[in-house]
This record gives C-alpha cells, sequence and structure tokens, in this order.
C-alpha cells in the first residue's frame, strides 16, 4: 500500500496557515507530510514564500504524529551544507525524530538571490553531492575539516543531535542525479512516475530503498472553478523540470507559461471532486513501486474543503492502490 502524504506548499500560503493545515492534515489521516523550501514563489498569484525551517519547527510543535520532510531544500547556494545540517538535527529532536531531510540541486528561482550565477547542472549536482557527504558527516556526530571542489569547512561539529540521524532524500530528474542519490540517499525523491529514473537509481545502489513521488491536485465542486485555480497558480508545472530549473523569477515563469491554457494544465492536474480522477493520477507511481506519493492541494485558501473531503473520500480509495 503507497502511503499518502499532504504538501505544505509554502509558495501559496503564509505562515501560520500552512501551520493549521499540517494539523488539519495530521488529523485527517495522511501518513506523512512534506514542505517546500522557497524564497519566491512560482507566480505572483501564488503570493506567499515563508521561510520554510520557522515553519517546520512549529509544526513540529503543533502536530503529534505527523512525519515532516524537506520536499526539497537546496544545501549549495542560499544555504551552507554545514548549516543545513545543523537545522536538519534541530529539526530531528524537535520532532522527536519524525524529520526527514529532502535535498536537491536547486533552482535559480531561489538561489540567485546569493549573487553568486547559476552554474550548469553538472556543477550543481557535483555541489550537491559535496554537499551531502558533508551533511551526513555532520550528523554522524563527526568533527568536520573539508576543502573541497566546492566548499570549504573549518572544524564544524554540532553539539545538538539526535540519536538517530534524518534520513536523507535526494531529487533526481536524471541519470546524473540517479547516480549521485543511489550513492549517497536513504530514499528517492520525484515528481515524475518514470521508469528509468527507478531503474538509474537502482542501478547505483538504490535497490530497496524507498522514493517518495509528488502529485499536483486541485479538488473543488465546481470542477470549472478548480481548472481555473489551476490555471492561475500551477500553469508553471506544465513547462518541465529543465525549464523550471533555470528561470530567474515569477516574471519569467509568467512569460514562459503566457500560452499555456486551462485545457492544458488539466491534462496533467486532477481537477474537480471525481474521486477517480485523483486515482488515476497517482496510480502510475504505485504501479512503478513508489512507496509514498504526497499530494499539493492547488489555492491555499483550498486546503480545509480539500482536507475533509480527502478524510472522507479520497484517502480510502487511494488506500486501495
Amino acid at each position: 500500500m503507497v502511503r499518502i502524504g499532504y504538501t505544505m506548499m509554502t509558495e501559496q500560503a503564509g505562515p501560520r496557515a500552512l501551520v493549521d493545515d499540517v494539523v488539519a492534515a495530521e488529523a485527517a489521516g495522511f501518513d506523512f507530510s512534506v514542505i517546500s523550501d522557497h524564497f519566491f514563489p512560482w507566480l505572483e498569484e501564488q503570493g506567499h514564500s515563508p521561510y520554510a525551517w520557522s515553519v517546520l519547527g512549529a509544526a513540529a510543535q503543533a502536530t503529534e504524529r505527523i512525519p515532516l520532510m524537506t520536499y526539497v531544500t537546496c544545501p549549495t547556494y542560499r544555504y551552507h551544507p554545514a548549516v543545513v545540517a545543523q537545522k536538519a538535527a534541530t529539526m530531528q529532536l524537535l520532532s522527536q525524530g519524525r524529520f526527514r531531510l529532502g535535498l536537491g540541486s536547486g533552482e535559480n528561482l531561489n538561489e540567485h538571490i546569493t549573487g553568486r550565477g547559476w552554474p550548469a547542472p553538472r556543477e550543481r549536482l557535483e555541489r550537491l553531492e559535496e554537499a551531502a557527504v558533508v551533511i551526513r558527516r555532520l550528523l554522524a556526530g563527526e568533527t568536520v575539516d573539508h576543502d573541497g571542489r566546492h566548499f570549504r569547512i573549518d572544524s564544524a561539529r554540532l553539539f545538538d543531535l539526535p540519536d538517530r540521524p534524518p534520513e536523507i532524500g535526494i531529487a533526481v530528474s536524471g541519470p546524473r542525479s540517479c547516480a549521485v542519490a543511489g550513492r549517497h540517499a536513504d530514499l528517492l525523491i520525484a515528481i515524475e512516475p518514470e521508469r528509468r529514473l527507478l531503474e538509474d537509481f537502482d542501478r547505483n545502489g538504490g535497490v530497496g530503498k524507498p522514493r517518495v513521488g509528488q502529485v499536483p491536485v486541485c479538488y473543488d465542486p465546481d470542477r470549472d472553478a478548480a481548472l481555473a485555480r489551476a490555471h492561475e497558480q500551477f500553469r508553471w508545472s506544465v513547462g518541465g523540470w529543465q525549464v523550471n530549473a533555470e528561470l530567474r523569477g515569477p516574471a519569467a515563469f509568467a512569460e514562459a507559461t503566457a500560452a499555456v491554457s486551462p485545457e492544458d494544465v488539466g491534462k496533467s492536474i486532477p481537477c474537480g471532486a471525481d474521486v477517480e480522477d485523483f486515482v488515476a493520477a497517482v496510480r502510475p507511481y504505485a504501479e512503478l513501486g513508489f512507496t509514498e506519493v504526497a499530494l499539493v492541494q492547488i489555492g491555499g485558501a483550498h486546503q480545509k474543503p480539500f482536507l475533509q473531503w480527502a478524510e472522507a473520500e479520497l484517502l480510502p480509495a487511494l488506500r486501495e492502490l
């Protein structure tokens, strides 16, 4: 059975709302939760982007059982890997062992703010791999001196360590990132149900490790309203990851998606209130062997009705997969 998760999408809600919503998701019976880690929203219409790690700390105190996970944090530009390790250790302590650290190579949208430019994908993955090694060493309690290709670390050590380090997930989109994940991750993160990603992950050491997917959905009893909202706030997702990682800001995403129609969005995002449409969007992940899938309900102000409907109708249907 696939475990079903709930997404705190920081791009579409403020910090207090995000915490309230994950509390409601726990009560509704979701198996785990994830949170995006952005500096900007994808589009101006989404309207938010609070600091994910503060939200996580509040969520750890406001919830009791639901696991928490970054989906995903880039540990190479906005954040130094040693600081990410410190944040992850603290979150594992605050949540009493419910935290997992999801890592990725980042997007220009969020990382350009440091003014250091945006390198080619190969360098971004080199930086991610180096950061993952450093983070794992620090979470193991080592004192780390590191003089690497991309990072220098002088006698770093974490003083507040959990008994069990948080598991590390790495987001993948192609063979190189799958190789990095296979070598260094405890679990795979992917937003597309593609067999080749799982095969590349397994070839590089991923056999038997969990794999976590994500599916955007837009529940509303009025399907036209759901479709309009999905188009307004989530049309950026139609561009594909290779494009989305490169664009610089919300204005660039608005320009790049000017020709995307509501019908285009509706082809990839289930909209409305037909349970079978939502189940059909998750089924490809289940059939490929994904162990977990997190749902993203589009629209910050539309979480409560979705969670009520999910508890009553959607989650029971998804548990049959």
